[in-house]
């Protein structure tokens, strides 16, 4: 049998299951060694940036008001300074539609990147609660003594220690995330006033941490293996040319044991893996790389820099797992760009324009006009044609707003407010006022005439509207 024959037989085996689950169904709890080499002091400094964003961004303001807010519960988004309601939903749809195709484009070319170095499920468990479970408890080895071990007071104090850091790392996030969604200012009145006063807020808060110390103290990589769909879109979006953390078969294969005797003839043409299984005890999800692309693999790299020390010692070139693609590996040529990717690029920046140009267009105030229920149109003394109107003004920003309204067309047209109630509309307010328009009769030509509208800020147009104008049927004289 040659070596692409057992390699075929071996992928039929290793594919019947999952690293985390044994043959009884029963979860195999995950013990990585402990990590290091070039690319994971790189993504110590990537976490070091992209972690200082998470926890600084709720105190960030534009205007005192925050950068980013994601207040779901009243429905209101803030996102670099610019203010979103729900009136706004088309722009939030685009949005969504624009972002899942660039995370498709981003898959197809560079794998699973976003996973190992920036997913905050990476970045938590892996350079956060991890790297407190290596300092107390040591490495895998010493992890797995520790856990088979009787409790003395030494376990006890490791174990409880432990997952009491992780209790309060938990809160932290827990109170951080809470800020994004209702901001910081509702977080400081939750936290310092009684929990009675804020109940919903206080709720949130134990559940959110509850959440958090569950996913990163038990749940841990099975919230990538189980939860998260990007890992089971990887079937769809991979194509062979997409870059991903990937071992040169080619080169290793047939891989075996270092001896220190002499090779015999056929040991001889054995590849450069020398088979320590390095790759598999320190990969967070108990994978090995070596079986090639699988959906638990997260791209951490932790792998590279294993098998890379590893070929330091021997002598040998390292890259064996390295950033590459299946078609590089196999032919030797990396090819990034062709026709799947330039299609979503062009669809990507279609999508952009359309999102930007929309945003930069988006007016302040929001004008909704309204037909008045129950009314059709009366006739007054002077001979015109009158119909009453709703119209509610949105004020989107963050300053009060001194509206004016007027009809651009028909010439005729008249607009009249009821009442004496100013159009002063209040900062991320909605207030609603009724309007007369009338129009003289013998204007009308037909049942429905079309109103062109706009309204002002003082002598700025910021909005334009149109409303259905309803008159008398026309009938036609006999000849």
């Amino acid at each position: 049998m040659n070596t692409t024959d057992s390699l075929y037989q071996f992928d039929e085996e290793f594919r019947d299951s999952i690293a985390t689950v044994d043959k009884e169904g029963k979860r195999v709890w995950i013990y990585p060694k402990k990590p290091a080499g070039h690319y994971h002091h790189r993504r110590i400094v990537v976490t070091v940036i992209l972690l200082t964003i998470f926890f600084v961004g709720p105190f960030l303001q534009w205007n005192g008001k925050p950068f980013f807010l994601l207040n779901i519960f009243e429905r209101k988004f803030i996102l670099f300074g610019q203010v979103f309601w729900p009136q706004d939903f088309f722009l939030l749809a685009l949005t969504l539609i624009t972002f899942f195709v660039f995370i498709i484009l981003f898959t197809v070319v560079f794998g699973r990147l976003w996973c190992g170095w920036a997913c905050p499920q990476t970045l938590f468990m892996e350079m956060v609660f991890r790297k407190i479970e290596y300092w107390i408890e040591g490495d895998a080895n010493e992890q797995r003594k520790l856990s088979l071990a009787p409790w003395t007071a030494s376990k006890v104090i490791k174990k409880g220690g432990k997952q009491l850091i992780f209790v309060a790392i938990s809160i932290l996030i827990a109170h951080v995330a809470m800020a994004y969604l209702i901001g910081l200012d509702q977080v400081r009145e939750i936290i310092t006033q009684p929990p009675t006063n804020h109940g919903a807020g206080f709720i949130g808060l134990v559940a959110f941490t509850g959440i958090f110390y569950g996913v990163f103290a038990w749940f841990r990589e099975q919230a990538c293996i189980v939860v998260c769909p990007y890992g089971r879109l990887q079937g769809v979006l991979l194509i062979k040319n997409s870059i991903m953390v990937a071992y040169d078969w080619v080169r290793g294969e047939p891989r075996g044991k270092l001896k220190k005797q002499q090779p015999s003839p056929v040991e001889e043409k054995r590849g450069d893996c020398i088979d320590c299984k390095l790759c598999v005890h320190v990969c967070p999800t108990g994978i090995d790389i070596r079986n090639g692309t699988q959906l638990e693999c997260v791209n951490c790299t932790a792998c590279i820099d294993a098998c890379d020390d590893v070929m330091l010692k021997v002598n040998k070139p390292t890259g064996l797992i390295r950033y590459s693609s299946p078609a590089a590996i196999e032919k030797g040529e990396t090819k990034i760009i062709n026709v799947r990717v330039i299609s979503y690029a062009a669809m990507l920046t279609v999508l952009l324009g359309l999102l930007s140009y929309f945003i930069v267009t988006r007016s302040d105030v929001d004008t909704t006009v309204l037909k008045m229920p129950g009314t059709l149109y009366t006739r007054t003394d002077d001979g015109k044609i009158a119909n009453v109107y709703a119209i509610e003004f949105l004020n989107k920003t963050f300053e009060n707003k001194v509206l004016d309204i007027r009809i651009e067309s028909p010439a005729q047209a008249t607009i009249t407010r009821i009442g004496e109630q100013a159009l002063n509309v209040p900062k991320e307010a909605m207030i609603k006022r009724n309007f007369l328009i009338q129009i003289p009769e013998d204007q009308l030509t037909t049942t429905r005439t079309i109103i062109h509208m706009s309204v002002y800020e003082g002598d700025r147009k910021i909005d334009q509207i149109k409303a259905r104008f309803i008159g008398p049927i026309k009938i036609q004289p006999t000849p």
